[in-house]
């Protein structure tokens, strides 16, 4: 419940979700349609629900921004203070 509201928030510029976080994602029903990144062994379980799944650094879909693991934590967060600038 969360996660959704935050999603419909203006107020709220990013979520960010790194390496297993996006399986909340999953749960709350954002992964759906979402271009999305993770650590590898959860892409199934994200296409598995409609999303498409990169295996990039970083990978955003409207609020969300997804990174795979922590060694792509420079380029998350380069990423999310971007976006919350705006």
């Amino acid at each position: 419940a969360f996660i959704k509201s935050a999603n419909s928030a203006a107020s709220i510029k990013a979520i960010g979700a790194i390496c297993h976080g996006p399986w909340l994602l999953v749960e709350s029903g954002l992964a759906k349609g979402a271009t999305l990144t993770s650590f590898p062994s959860i892409q199934t379980d994200l296409k598995n629900v409609g999303a498409t799944w990169v295996d990039e650094e970083v990978a955003t879909h409207a609020k969300l921004v997804t990174s795979r693991n922590p060694d792509d934590i420079p380029a998350f967060v380069d990423k999310i203070s971007e976006m919350v600038a705006q």
